[in-house]
């Protein structure tokens, strides 16, 4: 190594505050950024562009610490710099309740952390995301505006996770040229040596997906400079930098061990680190030349984000105010009286479609109003039907294109839909079958956790799929996705109520699911009603409002649920239909008006092509479920509802035998 006095000072400052901080929470992992602290020193001081005193400023770099246990690197660095929620009370306080140094990175605890990391391969997958949006952005608004890269700092167990190849492969398809990962190339996970259980050849891989690959020592940081800025001069392939490093470094045991990896070093061997590394001062406490040094590396870029102010205050004014308001996520004044002119017209023509097809001319009309959207589909977009005039496809040679094409790689989807929320300006939404969601769910979690506007599109909801059979057919998914704390699950019964859901979730600050069927259904909503019922989560769609029977449904079974009415009045039993297009939502409001829903009936039966979880809150003890028991079958839909008893006569035996 050729590293200066002072650029060893900086970097010990980093491994000295994550030493401190581990051994003070007895909890975390000390290794990463002891031996990562001479990439972020040089990253953070010499080339990314960010402003502590303006932490969310547009055109800012964004990094990203994929390796989220090494969280100590990101909060070390970010008090070095100045930032002002940063402080060394926080530092003190690692992985202790009420901090902003949660265990992993937590994006709203503190500005500088631009993403949630923790399950290893997020990060990566995210930044695909991260750097989708600003090419989008950057063509849309001129490089003046938007000019800026993503860089990652990734682990050996964020590669071999299996996302990370979704990640990698999309974005070197998109020569997303802008994206930077840093590959910490330290050989050791949890369980010891990468060679216990990997023997990859990653940078094959990476050029294999068309990444340019430098190959450096991580701990020489004039090698780690160079490479960064030439990592900026590539024009049309995204860059991995191999980054050889020792996990542990300056520990006189510990080092380059799984030993370092996730336990604090203990006292004796934390002390030897310190002797080792030339640190002399006490915990917690930086000298001062050397915290004035990195404070003023945070000012670096005042003056770049002073002449950006300038580019946008002299920018036209309506690109200007159409920018600020995208990046503020303010919808245009026009949004509402647009979607209630369209529901007008939906009432008037009362269309027996699939819920899917709703959701496709829902988008045909929020796509012309809301230039932000950018539509996507995991190779399904003829069954998704996601796609809409508007939405001509982003390349790599048209970033201009609102529709993303991610290929068979729905977790990868997910997850940079994530990035692409969490960079601003746009509103991503894509689709999958619903069933896919299994393979989507780690990165649908993380939208919830973050609360971010993400809306996941699955179609093709049920059994009502048909001859697919049953490993396409979504049983348990509606559940266990209710499950999900912070998460909107829609399931719409008729285009007029899938346009209501569209509505709330392009207006909510959470992530939603659209659950869509694949087979026509009738138009129930046939009257104009003010203001959006579905915004509820439930209400009565049909019957009588003081009724002996209530029967909830949501999506295809509404109309079955309907149908059920007029066989209960035969039997002289009075009965109401609920629409529950969102349960989340109908338990979020009062309970007046829950109780003025549901009212007092002596019979409560909920009917769902899914299995009876998520209904036992509603429907109590003596309540009954008509769905799913058991996994599908592959025949036409019509005959898999006769097949499993979802019908309107299952609908009044279960009325009667309350009764």
């Amino acid at each position: 190594m050729t590293n200066s006095a002072q650029a060893n000072e900086m970097a010990n400052a980093i491994r000295s505050l994550a030493m401190d901080a581990v051994e003070k929470a007895n909890s975390g992992h000390p290794g990463l950024p002891m031996g990562v602290a001479d990439i972020a020193t040089v990253l953070f001081t010499k080339v990314m562009k960010f402003d502590p005193k303006d932490p969310w400023w547009a055109d800012r770099d964004r990094f990203i610490l994929s390796a989220g246990h090494g969280s100590m690197l990101l909060y070390a660095s970010l008090y070095l710099l100045g930032y002002e929620d940063m402080t060394i009370d926080q530092l003190k306080q690692f992985r202790q309740l009420g901090s902003k140094t949660a265990g992993h990175p937590e994006y709203h605890f503190a500005p500088g952390i631009e993403t949630t990391t923790g399950p290893l391969g997020q990060g990566i997958a995210n930044s695909v995301g991260f750097a989708v949006a600003e090419a989008k952005l950057a063509a849309e608004f001129g490089s003046d505006l938007v000019d800026h890269y993503t860089w990652v700092i990734a682990g050996d167990g964020c590669l071999m996770e299996g996302v990370s190849q979704e990640a990698i492969s999309l974005a070197g398809h998109l020569k997303l040229n802008k994206l930077v990962v840093i590959w910490d190339n330290n050989n050791i996970t949890i369980d010891g040596r990468v060679s216990n259980a990997d023997s990859t050849d990653q940078i094959a891989r990476f050029k294999a997906c068309g990444w340019n690959t430098i190959e450096i020592d991580g701990l020489d940081q004039a090698q780690v400079e160079k490479a960064l800025l030439d990592a900026k001069k590539s024009k049309d392939k995204p860059t991995l930098i191999a980054a050889k490093t020792i996990i542990g470094f300056g520990a006189p045991t510990k080092a380059d061990s799984h030993g370092v990896h996730g336990s604090p070093l203990g006292a004796a061997e934390l002390a030897g680190a310190k002797q080792q590394l030339g640190i002399d001062y006490p915990a917690f406490e930086i000298p001062s030349h050397t915290l004035n040094a990195w404070r003023a590396a945070g000012t670096r870029s005042e003056n770049a984000r002073g002449d950006w102010e300038g580019r946008l205050a002299s920018a036209k004014p309506e690109l200007r105010a159409e920018f600020e308001r995208r990046i503020a996520g303010k919808l245009p004044a026009n949004w509402n009286e647009t979607i209630e002119t369209f529901k007008a017209k939906l009432v008037a023509d009362k269309p027996k479609i699939a819920t899917r097809k709703s959701s496709q001319l829902a988008l045909e009309v929020i796509n012309k109003v809301l230039p932000e959207t950018i539509g996507g589909s995991a190779d399904l977009t003829g069954s998704n039907l996601t796609n809409t005039p508007e939405t001509l496809p982003f390349t790599a040679t048209d970033r201009a294109g609102r529709y993303m094409r991610y290929g068979i790689r729905e977790h990868e989807m997910a997850a940079a839909m994530n990035g692409i929320a969490l960079h601003k300006g746009l509103i991503p939404y894509g689709g999958t079958f619903l069933v896919f969601t299994d393979y989507a769910r780690p990165a649908i979690r993380l939208s919830a956790i973050m609360s971010q506007k993400v809306i996941y599109v699955m179609t093709h909801d049920s059994i009502g799929l048909g001859e697919d059979g049953p490993t396409h057919q979504p049983v348990e998914h509606l559940s266990t996705l209710r499950a999900i704390p912070n998460l909107l699950v829609f399931r719409p019964a008729d285009a007029v109520e899938t346009l209501e859901c569209w509505q709330l979730a392009i207006e909510a600050e959470q992530p939603s699911i659209l659950a869509l069927s694949r087979q026509n259904l009738p138009a129930l909503r046939t009257a104009t009603v003010a203001g959006n019922p579905s915004a509820k989560g439930a209400y009565v769609i049909a019957g009588d409002q003081d009724a002996d029977a209530v029967i909830f449904a949501t999506g295809s079974e509404v109309a079955i649920a309907v149908a059920s009415l007029e066989l209960l009045k035969a039997q002289g039993i009075t009965a109401k239909v609920v629409s529950v297009p969102s349960q989340e939502l109908f338990n979020a409001q009062s309970q007046e008006y829950r109780d003025s829903v549901i009212g007092k009936p002596k019979a409560k039966v909920a009917i769902e092509a899914g299995i009876e979880m998520s209904w036992l809150k509603l429907l109590g003890d003596k309540g009954r479920f008509i769905g799913m028991h058991s996994f599908g079958a592959s025949a036409p839909a019509e005959q898999l509802y006769e097949h499993f008893g979802i019908t309107a006569k299952a609908i009044v035996e279960a009325v009667m035998a309350q009764l």
